[in-house]
């Protein structure tokens, strides 16, 4: 895939999420947590060049993705957005079926990886980062990416994306969306990220504020979502979401990492759907040529 396509569809995906009423985050309903959508907005254009760079290593589009946002908007906006993104943009311009082009990416992460994301990962600082007794980012990486990722796996779900081979993304959210087909591209959205939320305790959430609180939202949206019927029009799923962004927001709680998951999920949407499109029309050309 060309890289101004694979651009074009992480700005749709980071778009797409930001339409969609994700409770406790940044969306068009409800800034929070000192950010708009505005921010997430320009951190999403001034990272997707470095994302779609044409035959550049994961870690380098991970660095220079996160200090043009960073240098864009002065906050970290995006740093989980890019850390999912990139492997996935790198396995699209590969060509192949994407969670095996993937799966190929992952495989040939090195050191030099390992060293440009610990770089960005220390520059964006998140929220609850805390000091790691060994391979902390805040000094040089001595090993891979993939087994500094594998350290973090347990306690933070975008670190376990990279063990995995993004199952969460391929398993879990894909699915869901896809099972949504019929409804309407926010509400999709918006169930894919209740859907995360209620599948296992949001990773930010447990870094700042513990496990037990994690656990507290996990089974408030599990409630959530099996109550929200997100074929129903906005005016009637939304009001239940509206009232648990507001409650979440009260109480300072930013589920991040599931925000995170759900960009990830789109954007893997999207570059399946324009393989599936240039597929289409390569056969169709094929057909039309005089034999």
């Amino acid at each position: 895939m060309k890289a101004a396509h694979i651009a074009a569809a992480f700005r749709a995906a980071c778009r797409a999420e930001l339409d969609a009423l994700k409770a406790g985050n940044v969306h068009r309903f409800s800034g929070g947590h000192g950010m708009d959508v505005g921010h997430f907005e320009t951190a999403a254009d001034a990272a997707a060049p470095y994302i779609a760079a044409p035959g550049e290593r994961v870690g380098a589009r991970i660095e220079e993705a996160v200090f043009a946002s960073f240098a864009a908007t002065g906050l970290n906006t995006n740093l989980g957005i890019v850390l999912l993104c990139a492997p996935l943009a790198a396995a699209a311009e590969r060509g192949g079926a994407l969670r095996d082009e993937l799966r190929a990416v992952l495989a040939g992460l090195d050191l030099a990886d390992a060293q440009a994301a610990f770089r960005a990962i220390a520059r964006a600082n998140p929220g609850g980062l805390g000091r790691a007794k060994a391979h902390d980012v805040s000094t040089p990486a001595t090993i891979g990416l993939v087994q500094a990722m594998a350290l973090a796996a347990e306690r933070d779900r975008i670190a376990c994306q990279y063990v995995t081979g993004f199952a969460d993304i391929f398993e879990r959210g894909l699915p869901r969306l896809e099972a949504l087909a019929d409804a309407r591209p926010q509400a999709q959205a918006e169930a894919t990220h209740l859907g995360f939320m209620a599948a296992f305790p949001d990773s930010h959430i447990a870094r700042k504020f513990g496990p037990a609180v994690a656990e507290t939202v996990r089974e408030e949206a599990a409630a959530l979502l099996a109550f929200v019927d997100f074929h129903a029009p906005e005016a009637v799923r939304h009001p239940p979401l509206l009232a648990f962004d507001a409650s979440l927001k009260r109480r300072g709680l930013n589920p991040g990492t599931s925000a995170d998951l759900t960009v990830a999920t789109l954007f893997a949407h999207g570059l399946m759907a324009g393989q599936a499109h240039a597929m289409k029309r390569a056969i169709s050309a094929g057909e039309r040529r005089p034999s």
